[in-house]
């Protein structure tokens, strides 16, 4: 009874490190889109800004 305690308490725990691995590749895949789109959109309007003052 034991042995099948202990079997399922390591594998819960594998599954936990798996779930929070995803999670923080996520996460980065998040903040990596939020930056690019923000450098963007600060490129669009620096540039127009620069064109309107020309």
């Amino acid at each position: 009874m034991t042995d099948t305690s202990d079997a399922d308490k390591e594998r819960n725990r594998e599954i936990a490190r798996n779930e929070e691995v995803k999670q923080v590749t996520g996460s980065i895949r998040v903040s990596t889109w939020a930056v690019a789109v923000a450098v963007i959109i600060c490129g669009i309007l620096f540039t127009l800004g620069w064109l309107a003052l020309k």
